[in-house]
């Protein structure tokens, strides 16, 4: 069965450029509204490890649609109008972490972010009217309003889904690795041709790594970053708190760790991880990087990645 035509059209969103001066303007509004970092951070769902927008937008889409429901049975005025307005109010937290997670995608998905979001302002917009009439006693007015918002917000949803599942917006770019690379542990490179505190980076298995050597010791994590597959190679490193170089050139900021630990950013949104653990120091990403064991056997590295294969 080939695909309905409303598809494709929601796919030509994905190429509109005529939307990037809005685009640019909107997000300069956000990033310029929604910080500090630890705020962003939260929004984006880095302590709960993914996104936390699909999770908030239960909440309105869920009111609305019980709204709906009781709007067919006599009787439930007043517990609809509460669930209306329900919906509304939580509308904007929901927007913030939408907002956020927006701000820092590629251009074809804020396209289509834009138009998702758009559709939710008008929805919103028809539900608050809806609220008002209900409390003015126009019962059928505000029904009717409820119902074609419930249409756009259908819509939107739509859109939403769109932007997660077919432009993988939200999702964990690294997940495939611990699928694709081999089991057991496998060779990396030469001890000795590491240079020390600098990125380097090497193709295993058909896997791309990342690895810093300090002294001795050799990090290893996976080269795509988990946020939208950034080359982390190209990003920055930051060795005990110190700025350690490159292997190559990036606009990104110099990354942190806590307690002055190892770390690498993305130079494409800036994301940052541990080289110890892999873990997500700041965001967009939500998921971990996957991080290899390593060990050396007569001076040459090997790396192993737990639950491979």
């Amino acid at each position: 069965m080939r695909e309905f035509r409303f598809v494709k059209l929601t796919s030509q969103l994905e190429n509109a450029a005529s939307l990037d001066p809005l685009v640019d303007r909107v997000r300069g509004i956000v990033n310029g509204v929604i910080h500090p970092q630890p705020v962003r951070d939260i929004l984006h769902g880095v302590p709960v490890g993914h996104p936390v927008h699909p999770l908030l937008v239960l909440i309105p889409t869920g009111a609305w649609v019980s709204a709906a429901v009781l709007d067919l049975v006599p009787g439930n005025e007043r517990a609809t109008r509460i669930l209306v307005g329900l919906g509304i109010v939580s509308v904007v937290p929901t927007a913030a972490a939408g907002y956020t997670d927006w701000s820092e995608l590629h251009e074809q998905q804020m396209r289509v972010g834009l138009v998702h979001a758009a559709s939710n302002i008008v929805a919103t917009a028809l539900y608050t009217f809806s609220w008002i009439e209900r409390g003015r006693g126009h019962t059928t007015r505000g029904k009717v309003l409820s119902m074609i918002g419930l249409a756009v917000v259908s819509g939107g949803g739509y859109l939403g889904g769109h932007l997660s599942y077919r432009q993988a917006a939200g999702a964990n770019h690294a997940e495939d690795v611990p699928h694709r690379f081999p089991p057991g542990w496998q060779p990396f490179a030469q001890l000795d041709d590491l240079p020390q505190n600098k990125l380097f980076t090497k193709d295993v298995g058909g896997v791309q790594l990342v690895a810093v050597r300090r002294g001795d010791r050799v990090d290893v994590l996976s080269n795509t970053c988990s946020h939208l597959s950034g080359p982390l190679n190209e990003g920055d490193l930051s060795v005990g708190g110190n700025d350690g170089g490159s292997s190559g050139d990036s606009s990104a900021g110099i990354s942190y760790g806590s307690s002055g630990e190892a770390c690498v950013s993305c130079p494409w949104h800036d994301s940052t991880f541990s080289l110890e653990t892999g873990e997500v120091l700041r965001g967009p990403a939500t998921s971990p990087q996957p991080k290899f064991d390593t060990r050396i056997t007569n001076g040459r590295v090997e790396v192993l990645l737990p639950n491979a294969g």
